[in-house]
């Protein structure tokens, strides 16, 4: 028996947080895998919002969702925006109260691969993210640092988590120490 994966442990650390009724977001859909989980853990009395730019994920994310999840269209909403405009998207009135945001950078996998998510989009959306989650919200981040681009996305991310405020956030690394090239995640629990 090894550890629980990366993306197996951002789940766990969701499902301790995230009820039936929540409101939740996937800031990048990739292929449907976490706002799949998020779905499940709302149920059709919450709501999941899930962020992309590329029309492929959301035609995946729906396929997916529709074989495994047949009634999430009643309850889940995909955007073809990028995850720093999700606090536009997400009506004002949920604002300060999702439980929680999940993140999963990198690229969208079987696609080009030229389309990276970049600092540029993803600190104003973890910023967002910190916004709109409620107090005891959880926000999770996968860093992919085994492609071009991908190890400095997660310093530029590493560098705004390490400022947070301790006495407003609590930011917890999981994170294999002798396989630097392995993703990692950081998970970010609003206090106050």
């Amino acid at each position: 028996m090894g550890f629980v994966s990366v993306l197996s442990f951002a789940h766990q650390l969701l499902a301790q947080r995230v009820q039936p009724g929540d409101t939740v977001i996937d800031a990048t859909l990739g292929n449907g895998v976490d706002v799949l989980a998020l779905a499940k853990l709302t149920g059709r009395t919450g709501s999941v919002h899930g962020f992309d730019i590329q029309q492929t994920a959301l035609e995946q994310t729906a396929l997916r969702l529709a074989k495994e999840l047949p009634d999430a269209a009643s309850f889940v909403q995909l955007h073809l925006i990028s995850h720093a405009e999700m606090e536009a998207a997400v009506p004002e009135p949920l604002h300060g109260r999702i439980a929680a945001v999940t993140f999963n950078l990198g690229y969208l996998p079987g696609a080009d691969t030229a389309t990276i998510t970049t600092p540029a989009s993803t600190l104003p959306a973890l910023e967002a993210a910190l916004r709109l989650v409620r107090k005891g919200g959880l926000v999770t981040i996968v860093l992919y640092v085994g492609h071009p681009g991908g190890a400095e996305e997660a310093a530029a991310v590493e560098q705004w988590a390490a400022v947070l405020p301790a006495s407003n956030f609590q930011v917890l690394r999981y994170q294999f120490a002798n396989k630097p090239q392995a993703p990692y995640m950081l998970a970010i629990e609003k206090m106050v």
